[in-house]
């Protein structure tokens, strides 16, 4: 709605007027009233001091909008502002990807808060059960080699014992035939019975040889799927009693990191590829404020730089309600747009900051002092004298109408050289309307009604 200046002054005149007269009203009833039970009181009484002050109760502040912004101290003269908006952080985001592939069942919904170990969604994967098959196979082919080396080295050691008899009996003829005792064919029969027995000897330990590369070929061959199984376990991120194993529901995958639920890669039910996305989470608090300053600027800007985010000026934000951080200059600039990126990541957050918002950039240079200043926006002109209203110390319930003392101006504060100290309370929104109420009666003061209109003097 486009309202121009005469016809809000109009407005205000009938709304002054119906004040005027709804008080007149009341004043007689009054009197009357007075009149009944006073007749012994004087007929005349002195009229009520001059004043600036005017009533401003809670309902005439909600009826009218009454905002206040607080005098503070501000380098005015050294400060550079500039627009820019918040955006996320590279780290803010993380997407879960489908580590198998197979059927997905999702566990949450867009917009989603969660939580570390909140289930997200569950895949269906043939890969993940046969998995668990190969680790149980080859859990039972390493079990298995235990008792069959240690049958074999049983084997053996019968045959390296029946060796040592055999070379015994041997050597026993050899000394009878050396005495000239002893018969030839049993010393043939003896030699040719260690002999066959080295032979199977030899042939055990080789088979044992064997037996003992291939469970060792069977452990490499398990630790290399338990350790894909721990890495698959690990990515689930949830709590995961027992073995690890969860054959009959299928792989689910939790939430590593707080969040929000930002984006879904996929329906519900649908099919999925090894490494396809499903769901992307991100953290609203990991974000960063990103402006364009001129590339003339650079001259008076540098890292390490004091910085304020303000919120946008007109909106229903507390001009008070800015974050603070360091200035970082970007890497490059943008030749064709003579821009350069300031980047500043707030310190804390306030409730409104979040990735797209915009706001301004103010950056205190080097040089300059601070001065008391006020929003530019609490000055409204009264013909050509500035005018500012400030909520009575003493009274919250009163607004003082003040001529401003204005100094140097940023384009959004204001210098202001008297009449005020740090912390008072200067009206914001709702200043253009005291000012059309007491518009040439800056000396007479007055009061509002609860719905918004004025009348000079007291009840």
């Amino acid at each position: 709605m486009n309202t121009t200046r005469p016809q809000i002054l109009a407005a205000a005149t009938l709304a002054l007027a119906l004040a005027l007269g709804g008080c007149d009203r009341k004043a007689e009833e009054h009197t009357a009233a007075d009149d009944g039970h006073n007749h012994g009181a004087e007929s005349g009484s002195s009229p009520a001091a001059p004043t600036n002050r005017v009533d401003i109760p809670a309902a005439v502040r909600q009826n009218l909008g009454v905002t206040f912004a607080k005098v503070e101290s501000r380098n005015v003269a050294q400060t550079l502002r500039v627009p820019g908006r918040f955006e996320f952080l590279p780290t803010a985001r993380r997407e879960y990807r489908a580590p198998l592939a197979g059927r997905v069942e999702l566990l949450v919904s867009q917009f989603q808060k969660v939580e570390p170990g909140t289930p997200l969604y569950r895949v269906d994967a043939a890969a993940w059960r046969d998995l668990h098959e190969q680790i149980a196979a080859t859990q039972a082919r390493v079990d298995s080699m235990t008792p069959l080396r240690e049958a074999h080295r049983q084997h053996e050691q019968s045959l390296a014992d029946k060796v040592a008899i055999w070379q015994d009996r041997l050597g026993q003829l050899e000394e009878l035939r050396g005495a000239g005792g002893g018969s030839a064919a049993q010393f043939t029969e003896a030699r040719a019975t260690l002999n066959t027995t080295q032979a199977e000897l030899a042939d055990v330990m080789e088979k044992d040889a064997e037996l003992q590369s291939q469970q060792k070929q069977a452990e490499a061959e398990l630790r290399s799927l338990r350790s894909r199984r721990n890495l698959l376990v690990r990515g689930r991120n949830c709590e995961d009693p027992g073995d690890g194993f969860d054959t009959g529901d299928g792989y689910m995958v939790c939430a590593v990191a707080p969040g929000v639920v930002e984006a879904i890669g996929i329906t519900p039910g649908g099919l999925v590829e090894e490494n396809g996305h499903i769901v992307t989470i991100v953290q609203p608090e990991q974000i960063r404020f990103r402006a364009r300053g001129l590339q003339s600027d650079l001259g008076r800007l540098h890292d390490g730089l004091v910085a304020r985010i303000a919120p946008p000026q007109g909106g229903s934000l507390p001009l008070q309600d800015a974050m603070t951080g360091v200035l970082q200059i970007g890497l490059t600039a943008d030749a064709d747009e003579r821009t350069v990126d300031l980047i500043v990541k707030p310190e804390s957050l306030s409730a409104w900051a979040r990735a797209g918002v915009s706001a301004h950039l103010e950056i205190t240079l080097a040089g300059g002092s601070e001065e008391l200043a006020i929003p530019l926006s609490a000055v409204v002109r009264d013909g050509a004298m500035p005018i500012i209203f400030r909520r009575d110390p003493a009274n919250p319930e009163k607004a003082i109408r003040m001529e401003a003392d204005l100094g140097l101006s940023d384009g959004r504060w204001v210098v202001i050289a008297s009449g005020v100290k740090e912390g008072d309370e200067i009206v914001v929104g709702g200043n253009y309307q005291l000012m059309l109420a007491t518009s040439g009666t800056a000396a007479k003061g007055g009061h509002f009604h609860s719905d918004g209109t004025f009348h000079e003097g007291e009840h």
